[in-house]
């Protein structure tokens, strides 16, 4: 098994290749499958935005059974985020934990919309809105263009997720021991680099 360190870096490599258009993976041969059915061993598990520009597996050139990836708009914190997040760390010993946001992200748009303007959205989308918006306090919209705003509120919302992560008791003992790490991020559509922060 991986570091947590080690793992970040096999993701920042793997960025990379996508990057100069070397991608290595996905490669499917029988042994590799008939090793996954066996179980499964990822060395990160990438919470990420269900936006189909962002496949965290093709971005890092990661290949079957190498990351376990959670996708829901606006990578917002749930219950049910937070339950397969705590299988991962608990049952599949994940060191990594990565929050991955992404350029131009339609739910943290609406919730800028919902807290500037006090748009609503549809029910369920304003059920992703209400996760988004307490994570945008801090920010200053008149200070800022729509551009410049958008792509800040993106941050903050990566850090707000991040937030919710590192106050659960796996993630308050899992800091203390210094065994897990958790990293946030940003998808740049436009450039296919991923830039940490």
């Amino acid at each position: 098994m991986l570091s947590a360190e080690q793992g970040l870096q096999r993701l920042i490599e793997g960025n990379k290749r996508f990057v100069a258009g070397k991608a290595r993976f996905p490669t499917v041969c029988k042994e590799t499958l008939a090793a996954l059915a066996k179980g499964q061993q990822p060395f990160a598990t990438i919470l990420g935005c269900a936006d189909s520009r962002v496949p965290p597996e093709l971005v890092f050139d990661a290949n079957f059974g190498e990351l376990f990836i959670i996708r829901v708009a606006g990578n917002v914190i749930s219950p049910e985020v937070m339950g397969s997040i705590q299988y991962a760390g608990s049952h599949l010993h994940t060191p990594l934990f990565l929050v991955l946001g992404h350029e131009g992200c339609g739910a943290v748009k609406a919730a800028v919309e919902s807290k500037s303007n006090g748009a609503t959205h549809l029910s369920r989308i304003q059920v992703l809105v209400n996760n988004i918006v307490p994570g945008l306090s801090g920010l200053d919209s008149s200070a800022l263009s729509g551009e410049d705003h958008l792509a800040q509120a993106i941050e903050a919302n990566v850090r707000w997720s991040m937030k919710q992560l590192l106050e659960t008791p796996e993630g308050r003992q899992g800091a203390r021991e210094g065994r897990k790490k958790l990293v946030g991020a940003v998808f740049e559509i436009s450039s296919g680099r991923v830039r940490f922060l």
